[in-house]
């Protein structure tokens, strides 16, 4: 890694320790009560705080990760858990879950059908998209994009069934950081999500080379098979993490890849790292306009903060891609 690449690298910690910061000193209303430069004297509420920070990054992290594994995977920069429907069918696969078994909404029932859900649709959506054994990118995107609005509606319905629980299912459905996680569900969480990082930059330099053609790839000794197949489960856990800890959370996977190319450049180890750094800036940034931002029906869902932000940066990558494919 280069001294820029480096720098910045320390420059993304340095915003997110800035933005957890602020995070732990907002209050309700935002700033408007301050005590010890903002932050409480109830170590109640600061644990809570603390309780959201730490979500909200694993949360972020997970997501920044997963996108950069989908958009390697599938050669293909606007691939993302949330547009390549691995986060609807997390959802859609709780939502039935908790329907069928008449269950609350619990981490430990809500982990299984998550992966279940997430890996299957992207299975789903990579087997459609092929023809003759070549996969377009923009018709994968709009397959992912109608699978996911299909299994939104298929879950809103599910969720209209359950009038005793159908209220809590449509909030989390919205992205919401929960907070009756215990330190355990956290930790675990933790471990899950650094493991999985730590095997993507043990990995990189075959993610480097795996950029190339399969032919090509294979031709230097690349396994490609196993490659994928890591980054497949890899993308899948990932978002069934974000989706047990906080429901779908859209954008964040696709736009934190882009901002460390642009920033730092394409080599696998530092998008990663720096992806994860960028997902959980978002996540936390999210929360901290949802908690300053004061509504007359309560705080706004931090799923709706991200997808008014992401939503006209994908678009705007879309029609970026569609104008180079033309040029070619």
């Amino acid at each position: 890694m280069n001294k820029r690449s480096l720098i910045t690298l320390l420059a993304l910690m340095l915003g997110f320790l800035i933005l957890a910061t602020i995070r732990l000193a907002a209050g309700t209303g935002g700033f408007s009560q301050l005590n010890h430069w903002g932050f409480p004297d109830n170590d109640t509420i600061m644990n809570l705080r603390i309780h959201r920070v730490w979500t909200g990054s694993i949360v972020g992290a997970t997501l920044g990760i997963a996108g950069v594994f989908l958009q390697s995977l599938l050669r293909n920069p606007l691939a993302a858990p949330d547009l390549m429907g691995l986060s609807a069918g997390a959802g859609f696969a709780v939502t039935l879950a908790i329907f069928i078994t008449g269950a609350s909404l619990s981490v430990g029932g809500a982990t299984i059908p998550a992966l279940i859900g997430a890996v299957a649709v992207l299975a789903l959506v990579y087997a459609l998209s092929q023809r003759r054994g070549i996969i377009d990118p923009v018709t994968m995107i709009l397959i992912g994009v109608i699978v996911s609005v299909i299994l939104g509606a298929a879950t809103m319905l599910v969720a209209s069934q359950m009038p005793d629980r159908g209220f809590g299912t449509s909030r989390w459905m919205m992205g919401n950081i929960r907070e009756d996680l215990s330190q355990t569900h956290l930790s675990a969480s933790t471990i899950i999500t650094l493991a999985v990082l730590a095997i993507g930059l043990f990995q990189s330099t075959a993610y480097d080379a795996g950029s190339l053609p399969n032919d090509e790839a294979k031709s230097i000794g690349l396994r490609v098979g196993p490659i994928r197949t890591t980054q497949l489960l890899g993308a899948g856990l990932l978002t069934t993490i974000s989706i047990v800890l906080a429901g779908p959370i859209g954008f964040v996977g696709l736009v934190s890849p882009h901002i460390v190319r642009v920033l730092i450049g394409p080599r696998h180890a530092s998008l990663l790292f720096g992806s994860a750094v960028v997902g959980a800036s978002m996540v936390v940034g999210a929360d901290v306009l949802s908690r300053i931002i004061e509504t007359q029906a309560g705080r706004i869902p931090i799923g709706v903060l991200t997808a008014l932000i992401g939503g006209p940066v994908f678009l705007a990558l879309l029609l970026k891609q569609r104008t180079t494919q033309a040029s070619q």
